[in-house]
């Protein structure tokens, strides 16, 4: 079959599913953040936690609660690695190290799920269940709460409130993560991926030698993997491990699993503010900038040229057989434009200009669709800057869904998209920029200098600060400097965009609303999501443009 035959098939598949689950799935889960009815074990944590469940909160306290719930989660993870030692099903395995413990405790709670380590031989069943499995549904549903906070605030009027954190998060991780990640996992299953307790297995090689294959509980991890957008691997080959990705229709189900609660939430949006067609505009952007990026990354590798590629008939290295270009690219875009980070295949390996794809992917904000929660308040905020350029295009005070954008939620909305920019811009440049850390890094963490060593150490801030988790598999992130200054970028990178999402959606809460009049600028007709479009392109261009010319712009031209 032709690869562009083949390739439409693929995006018209992804796109029929995701169509068909947009509106029960939006509608099923606005209805879980709306309804005022509490589940018996609901209650029952409600309980135990000290939560008063009809009690709502202002959103200092909402962010207070974020920030409390996030710091028991670093120290739990944290502390589970350092006792690896005394927990059963250890596999024989240390304890992990102080620092590199730091980084994967703050990977897994905001996230990220970023790894400087081997998991299969750095962490045992123990952590990998009750440490990252957890912090995968956990860190998810903190995701999809504000979100719906920032929801709330456009759908209330004069409101002090903007609901409760405990509420959510429960709501979130027992009504949706659970009962999909189960359902998900029973399909893994079906599909080849492996579900275990074996430990390790030394088996006979075909040379003469032995081998040490590792098992392990894997679809169960993998499904919350990648409906959490979370990424990171039970293996250290993360989705191109077989035992994580075995087939080439898993690993679509793979990508749908990553797509799903992504792109319904716009219908969740929808229906809470009570007008769908709203729903559907940021739907529209989303699906455009996907389409977009799916078809430029697919182009880049299948076009690639040079000596190697044209030898093995395609840009194949680093990419399994089993998914070729296509399911490659096709999952990278997902993954990368998620804030997933699970790869299928080596980001490194692709064309220049194609790992810029990916990485371009990610300074973009991760909107299309976004995370899970994050992708949504994400696009929110740049939908704010888009009716306020066009306020400023026709002289009027912006407004967004019958609230008026004032120089309070500008200035929220600003602070929220310049924050990864700072991070990014500001972790690369002190990497080379010290003389010490440059050493380290250029000594010990490069293997491939000059340019594209370059771009190796871009897209780890990136993908740290925009709370992906996906590297070029080239650097080596296991060192003081790369564990302590990635960790700090993910930390910041996810709470204080909560901070400012959380700050907008109580001052939003607090307004009445304003009627609609002649020159309200209508955000559900198709203007409007152009204007989006382009807000995303001229706020990500403007911001890495230099940036990128430094590293895979120069090397794919060069």
């Amino acid at each position: 079959m032709p690869p562009l035959v083949l390739f439409a098939l693929q995006l018209l598949t992804v796109a029929l599913v995701l169509a068909v689950l947009y509106r029960p799935l939006g509608d099923y889960m606005a209805g879980v953040y709306t309804t005022t009815k509490h589940l018996r074990v609901e209650k029952g944590i409600y309980r135990v936690i000290g939560v008063n469940q009809d009690a709502e909160q202002t959103w200092p306290i909402y962010f207070r609660s974020v920030l409390a719930f996030s710091a028991v989660g670093i120290l739990a993870v944290y502390g589970l690695q350092r006792l690896q030692g005394f927990l059963p099903f250890a596999l024989g395995l240390p304890a992990v190290s102080e620092q590199l413990s730091f980084n994967t405790a703050i990977s897994f709670v905001t996230n990220t799920n970023w790894q400087s380590y081997s998991p299969e031989a750095t962490m045992g069943y123990s952590v990998q269940l009750l440490g990252l499995a957890v912090q995968n549904f956990l860190s998810a549903a903190v995701g999809i709460a504000v979100a719906i906070a920032l929801v709330r605030g456009l759908a209330r009027t004069v409101s002090p409130t903007l609901g409760n954190f405990w509420v959510d998060l429960v709501r979130g991780s027992l009504r949706i993560l659970l009962p999909f990640a189960a359902l998900a996992a029973i399909v893994l299953i079906v599909g080849g991926v492996i579900q275990n307790f074996s430990g390790f297995q030394d088996v006979g090689t075909l040379a003469g030698g032995t081998q040490s294959i590792p098992g392990g509980p894997v679809a169960s991890q993998e499904a919350i993997k990648l409906l959490g957008t979370n990424g990171g691997g039970f293996f250290n080959a993360n989705s191109a491990h077989p035992f994580e990705n075995p087939t080439a229709w898993i690993n679509v189900v793979q990508v749908l699993l990553m797509l799903m609660i992504p792109f319904a939430l716009p219908r969740t949006f929808g229906r809470m503010v009570g007008d769908n067609r709203q729903g559907y505009a940021i739907l529209a952007a989303m699906g455009t900038f996907f389409v977009l990026s799916v078809s430029l990354m697919t182009a880049l590798e299948l076009g690639a040229r040079g000596t190697a590629p044209m030898l093995a008939g395609g840009a194949m290295e680093g990419k399994e057989q089993r998914f070729g270009e296509l399911g490659s690219t096709l999952f990278g875009t997902t993954s990368t434009l998620t804030s997933t980070g699970a790869v299928n295949s080596m980001h490194d390996s692709y064309t220049a200009l194609g790992g810029g794809t990916a990485m371009l992917n990610m300074m973009l904000g991760e909107l299309a669709p976004g995370g899970v929660g994050s992708g949504l308040y994400g696009m929110l905020i740049i939908a704010v800057i888009a009716v306020f350029i066009a306020g400023l295009m026709v002289g009027r005070t912006p407004e967004y869904l019958g609230k008026k954008l004032g120089a309070r939620e500008i200035k929220l909305a600003s602070l929220y998209i310049l924050t990864t920019p700072t991070l990014v811009l500001a972790g690369t440049a002190l990497s080379f920029g010290i003389p010490v850390v440059r050493d380290s890094v250029v000594g010990t963490s490069i293997w491939n200098p000059g340019l594209h060593g370059f771009s190796e150490v871009l897209y780890a801030f990136t993908s740290a600060a925009n709370n992906n988790g996906s590297a070029f598999a080239g650097l080596t992130a296991n060192t003081p400097w790369f564990n302590t200054a990635l960790g700090v970028a993910m930390l910041l990178g996810r709470l204080l965009p909560i901070l400012f999402v959380l700050a907008l959606a109580g001052s939003l809460a607090a307004q009445a609303k304003v009627p609609v009049t002649a020159g309200t600028l209508p955000t559900h007709r198709p203007l409007f999501v152009g204007l989006l479009c382009g807000t995303v392109l001229i706020v990500s261009a403007l911001t890495y443009f230099p940036v990128l010319a430094l590293g895979p712009l120069a090397e794919g031209l060069r």
